[in-house]
């Protein structure tokens, strides 16, 4: 918090710093009476009629009345991860966009309208990197309207943890009634320990660059074969393995020095065997040969499984996004 040099708290902050990076102090009475204190620190992304709306990296918004504020400043973005490569919020976004492509999309200004019959969020929902060129009302009036024209709810991906716009665009679908339904960690490390990793498995993985019925059997989230395949193979360089018998499968795009991880599944019988450890291992030694040196992949926030495997790979978290849908 803010000191002065008489050991005073300072209030430095004002409505003009919404959209930056702030650290709070507020004051609270106890269930004794007696004053507490509480610290928020995130993205500013309202001050409007005496209280403030903080978005946490989590995605979490937390809502102080200003008549409680004791300490606040503006401070800077988060420090660079200390594992992993450096990479922007903007190139990782685009890279994932090219790993997951849509069967089809429409640009709203710097957003990308994206839809492919229903198969996954992300390839059915709006990526929004910037200024749709039309006042926001208006902007998902046509994003509700372009996916009701298709048969299929109105999803907007934003994050949180990212430099930028985004945590007040999530302010703004809240307020609008709009409600996040899923949210996964984007998590990037480097490529080499990955591939240097001793599964024995890995050697029995196939490879392939198209998903056979096998492979989609395992993976389970397809209800139209032909969508999945044509949205599973698109990017700039794609691969799938396969353990034999479906034990376990998994995706990877290699885009320059990016390989990115998906749809890494186990058959449930064959689960804490290392099978996914292997699938991953064989996909990245693939990529290195490729000329890729980091990796990225996703995780749901409610998967500990997944994140203590990615956590033993050494993938560190980089930001937060969440599907927002329309209120009905």
């Amino acid at each position: 918090m803010e000191i002065t040099a008489g050991g005073l708290l300072e209030i430095r902050i004002t409505p003009a710093d919404v959209g930056k990076r702030v650290s709070v102090r507020r004051v609270e009475r106890g269930r004794s009476g007696v004053p507490e204190y509480a610290d928020a620190v995130g993205v500013l992304t309202s001050w409007d009629q005496g209280v403030l709306l903080i978005t946490r990296k989590s995605g979490q918004t937390v809502r102080i009345a200003e008549s409680s504020l004791v300490a606040g400043k503006v401070v800077p973005p988060a420090p660079a991860r200390r594992r992993g490569p450096a990479a922007s919020f903007e190139e990782l976004s685009r890279v994932g966009a090219r790993s997951w492509q849509p069967l089809e999309s429409e640009r709203l200004g710097e957003w990308t309208l994206r839809a492919a019959a229903g198969f996954t969020r992300r390839a059915n929902s709006v990526l929004p990197l910037g200024d749709p060129g039309i006042p926001l009302d208006d902007a998902l009036a046509r994003v509700t309207s372009w996916y009701a024209e298709r048969g299929l709810p109105a999803y907007v991906q934003a994050a949180t943890g990212a430099v930028g716009t985004q945590e007040l665009l999530i302010a703004e679908l809240e307020r609008r009634g709009w409600a996040a339904e899923v949210s996964a960690e984007v998590r990037i490390g480097a490529l080499a320990p990955v591939g240097d990793v001793d599964a024995p498995a890995a050697g029995d993985v196939r490879l392939t660059r198209v998903p056979d019925e096998e492979w989609l059997g395992r993976y389970g989230k397809v209800a139209d074969p032909d969508v999945a395949r044509e949205v599973l193979a698109r990017g700039p360089s794609v691969w799938f393995a396969a353990l034999p018998g479906g034990r376990a499968v998994g995706r990877c795009v290699v885009d320059g020095r990016w390989a990115g991880f998906a749809a890494v599944t186990v058959d449930p019988a064959h689960r804490r065997e290392g099978l996914a450890t292997a699938v991953m291992a064989a996909l990245a030694r693939r990529a290195l040969e490729e000329g890729a040196s980091a990796a990225w992949l996703q995780v749901e926030t409610d998967n500990p499984g997944a994140q203590a495997l990615y956590d033993g790979l050494g993938f560190a978290p980089h930001h937060t996004y969440h599907h927002y849908r329309a209120s009905a």
